[in-house]
């Protein structure tokens, strides 16, 4: 078995989650330009469709609405795709919302719902594309979860939750797609501007334009290493921060973020 390599446009397709708004949708723009033929997913159908016109390559954006909630109609959309055009080589999973917690009042619905979308929407992309991926013993999955997910951050309980365990899901697949040659990425970036973000009540350090996420993350897919993480210094401090003793973390958390 050849070991996982990054996919190429000559290999299939490139199918990108919640590719409505925010990253997905300048990821589906980024890859398109570099030769890729993008299967655009997210469940408002009119945006995909926007999003189709936007793009200055004709044909090249492909929109397939569905709710990623949607286990069955996850399956048949990819299924549908594959069989009217062409293998899935590459795949951004990206759905996901961000529901802002706090402990008055403690609204568990809020859990319910991230986690519904965030964890088992990822769940449901990977059973919907994985079997074609293991068929053919080559693709690439690359999975959108968080630096919030290294450790605990203001109003993130919940959003954090569901990105500490996309990074522990994604470390643990690994294993088997490296037997399977399968390139299972994972994507950790900081504060990005997008409709999500736009609800933080604190200041977001080293906050980047939607633009620049796209291209770290178009780059390393290419690249093929494991983790995509961006900006750099405000994940190395994260980092730093979570192998420090809790009273000292949450000292400079605090201090840092204003909470």
């Amino acid at each position: 078995m050849a070991a996982p390599r990054p996919a190429s446009p000559q290999d299939g397709l490139f199918w990108i989650t919640g590719a409505s708004s925010g990253i997905g949708r300048e990821l589906a723009l980024e890859a398109a330009r570099r030769g890729w033929r993008v299967v655009a997913t997210a469940r408002r159908a009119d945006e995909l469709e926007a999003l189709a016109k936007a793009c200055p390559i004709p044909h090249a954006i492909i929109p397939a609405p569905c709710d990623v909630t949607d286990e069955a109609g996850m399956a048949a959309l990819v299924a549908r795709i594959e069989a009217e055009h062409g293998p899935i080589s590459r795949a951004f999973l990206n759905a996901g919302l961000y529901l802002p917690v706090k402990i008055e009042p403690f609204e568990t619905s809020k859990f319910h719902k991230s986690f519904a979308v965030n964890l088992g929407g990822v769940a449901n992309a990977l059973g919907a594309v994985l079997p074609g991926m293991l068929a053919r013993e080559a693709g690439q999955v690359a999975v959108n979860a968080s630096v919030a997910g290294y450790s605990g951050l203001p109003s993130s309980a919940a959003y954090g939750a569901t990105k500490a365990g996309l990074i522990n899901m994604v470390e643990s697949l690994k294993f088997d797609g490296d037997r399977r040659g399968i390139l299972f990425q994972l994507v950790n970036p900081g504060f990005v501007e997008t409709p999500a973000t736009a609800k933080n009540p604190f200041p977001m350090p080293f906050l980047m334009k939607v633009e620049d996420a796209a291209l770290r993350i178009a780059d390393g897919m290419d690249r093929g290493a494991f983790e995509i993480t961006f900006p750099r210094r405000f994940a190395l401090i994260l980092k730093f921060l979570r192998i420090l003793p809790y009273p000292l973390y949450y000292a400079l958390s605090k201090r840092a973020m204003g909470a």
